[in-house]
């Protein structure tokens, strides 16, 4: 399937310029020789403000699409691979002039309806002059964090890095939403592991073991980035964005604590759960030999008096069966109170 253009513009002091072509281009749908033609252009009139740049985002891009146009940005071939890798790691590059980067991002969406996640992907190439997102999957549109940012000229102003920083931080906002809903889950499920009934929650336990382990699989390869950005020490931010992707890190530290804390919360739940099973099982046990004691002694009477013989004791007396009887219920009667004091009825 071709690529498909979802977003096309060019902006300078934060405003929009060159909307006309944007237009264009966009109507083309797909990144055909003459779209990338009249990115090229957009591109060669970019002026050397660093506040000048386009931001591109495409969707399922086929190889030839992207390599045209990164040919036209100079985008190195393997970030490219990787861009179009649906099973990237998530991960962030820096060039070693501080200049470019790609930054991959696993995308995470929470159904309520199931409580489960779906995920996708979005890698960020960004260059001195230009923000290319290339989305994977059928999560992760970004239209509205364009639309949101293009509100605030003065912040697009600061150049690609705050469309960067836009996109990141909606992308790590979700992060957090979807822990919140996986964690309102686990709240409800504990209740239900703890309850007075004793239940068998074992598959949900892992269903939800599961999802976090999609989170986790997102958030944790970007700690180390986190921390830098915590720390203000990655290269390529300007100052006036620096308090903004520190928060943007601490938010990511905060997600990832988060799972940690899910997981070993959930595996504590799981371990509850079976010793609460196994210990059911004993008691159901317990009650079953207690039961079997009980039927066994009056089964023992009956089958000695039951047995074909003529020298019984107190067969030819008056009283023999009542008192055969009574034998019989008295010793049920005693079996039983040992059995309720000791517990196990």
């Amino acid at each position: 399937m071709s690529g498909v253009i979802v977003g096309m513009g060019r902006y300078c002091q934060g405003r929009e310029v060159d909307v006309a072509q944007s237009t264009l281009i966009k109507a083309f749908d797909t990144l055909t020789p003459d779209a990338v033609a009249l990115v090229r252009a957009m591109h060669g009139r970019a002026s050397s403000d660093p506040s000048d740049f386009l931001w591109v985002a495409v969707a399922g891009p086929s190889r030839r699409e992207l390599e045209s146009l990164g040919e036209v940005l100079g985008i190195p071939q393997l970030w490219i691979d990787d861009a179009l890798n649906p099973r990237q790691r998530a991960k962030a590059e820096i060039a070693p002039d501080g200049r470019s980067a790609l930054i991959v991002f696993k995308i995470v969406s929470y159904d309520e309806p199931t409580s489960s996640i779906d995920t996708g992907q979005i890698s960020l190439l960004v260059g001195p002059s230009f923000v290319v997102t290339v989305r994977l999957g059928p999560i992760g549109a970004l239209a509205r964090v364009r639309a949101a940012v293009t509100q605030r000229p003065e912040f697009l102003a600061l150049g690609p890095m705050a469309a960067v920083h836009a996109i990141i931080d909606a992308i790590v906002d979700d992060y957090l939403a979807a822990t919140d809903e996986i964690g309102h889950d686990i709240d409800g499920l504990e209740e239900q592991v703890f309850s007075a009934a004793v239940t068998d929650d074992s598959e949900r336990i892992y269903l939800l073991k599961r999802e976090n382990l999609e989170l986790r699989r997102a958030v944790a390869p970007l700690v180390p980035v986190a921390h830098e950005l915590v720390r203000g020490t990655l290269p390529g931010l300007p100052e006036p964005l620096h308090g903004h992707f520190h928060d943007v890190g601490d938010h990511l530290l905060r997600a990832h604590d988060t799972v940690d804390a899910h997981e070993t919360l959930l595996m504590s739940m799981l371990q509850a759960s079976n010793a609460r099973q196994s210990l059911q099982q004993n008691q159901d046990m317990r009650k079953i030999a207690a039961y079997a004691a009980m039927l066994a002694w009056p089964t023992a009477v009956a089958g000695i008096y039951g047995m074909n013989f003529r020298l019984m004791p107190e067969l030819d007396q008056v009283w023999g069966y009542p008192f055969a009887l009574l034998l019989m219920g008295g010793g049920v009667f005693l079996i039983f109170r040992a059995f309720k004091r000791s517990g196990w009825l």
